[in-house]
C-alpha cells in the first residue's frame, strides 16, 4: 500500500470545489475576504493588551504635564485607543468614551465570529460534498459494470471521496474555526483591559478640558 493509492484527483476536485462552492453560496463576499484575512491570526501570537496599556499610561503622563490637547498630537496605531484618545481631546465625558470602546469590540468580536462561522460552514460542507462524491462514484460504477478498469476508478472515487471529506473537515476546517474563535475570545478579553485607564483619563480630563474651553 502506497500514498500514491489514496491520491485521486478527481475526488479530490469533487470534494474541494463542492465545498468551495457551497461556502461562496452561503456567506456574503464580504466575510468570505474576512475569513481569508483571518487565516493571518494564526500565524501569530495571542493577543495582548500590554503594550496598549503602556501606551495609554504613556498618554497619561503627556496629558498631566502638558494638558489633554497636547494627545491630539499622539501618533497611535491601534484604531480602538486612537478613537477613545481623540473622544478624550474633544472633551467626551467618560460614559461616552466607554461607550465607544465598547461598540468597537463588541464590531470586532462580531468580525472575528463572522470569519470563524464561514471556516465553520466550510467544515459542515466538506463531508456533504464527500458523500456527493462517493454518489457520483457509485453512479459511474453501475454505469460501466461490463469494464472492469472503469468499474475501479468509480469505486476508488466513491470510497477516496468520503475520505476526503473527512479529513479536510476535521484535520483542516474546523480546526482553523475553533482557533479563530479562541483568538477572538482572547481578543475580546484583553482589550477589556484597555477601559479602566482610559476611563480614568476620561474622567481626570474632562472637566479641565470644559474649564480650557471657557476660558
Amino acid at each position: 500500500m502506497t500514498i500514491a493509492q489514496f491520491l485521486d484527483p478527481t475526488a479530490f476536485a469533487i470534494v474541494g470545489g463542492g465545498t468551495l462552492l457551497a461556502t461562496m453560496l452561503r456567506a456574503p463576499g464580504r466575510d468570505l475576504i474576512r475569513a481569508l484575512s483571518a487565516l493571518r491570526v494564526l500565524a501569530r501570537r495571542p493577543f495582548r493588551a500590554d503594550s496598549l496599556l503602556d501606551q495609554i499610561a504613556a498618554q497619561d503622563r503627556i496629558a498631566r504635564r502638558h494638558g489633554v490637547m497636547a494627545l491630539d498630537r499622539s501618533v497611535i496605531k491601534d484604531v480602538d485607543v486612537a478613537v477613545a484618545i481623540a473622544a478624550i481631546v474633544d472633551g467626551a465625558i467618560p460614559r461616552d468614551v466607554e461607550a465607544r470602546l465598547r461598540q468597537a469590540r463588541a464590531a470586532r468580536i462580531e468580525r472575528h465570529s463572522a470569519a470563524a462561522d464561514v471556516w465553520s460552514g466550510a467544515a459542515e460542507a466538506a463531508p456533504a460534498m464527500g458523500m456527493v462524491g462517493t454518489l457520483i462514484g457509485l453512479a459511474a460504477m453501475f454505469a460501466h459494470l461490463s469494464d472492469p478498469h472503469a468499474i475501479g476508478a468509480a469505486m476508488g472515487i466513491a470510497l477516496l471521496a468520503t475520505l476526503y471529506g473527512a479529513l479536510l473537515a476535521n484535520l483542516v476546517l474546523m480546526p482553523i474555526c475553533h482557533r479563530l474563535r479562541v483568538a477572538g475570545r482572547v481578543e475580546a478579553s484583553e482589550r477589556a483591559r484597555l477601559e479602566p485607564p482610559l476611563m480614568a483619563l476620561a474622567l481626570r480630563e474632562t472637566p479641565r478640558h470644559h474649564m480650557q474651553s471657557a476660558a
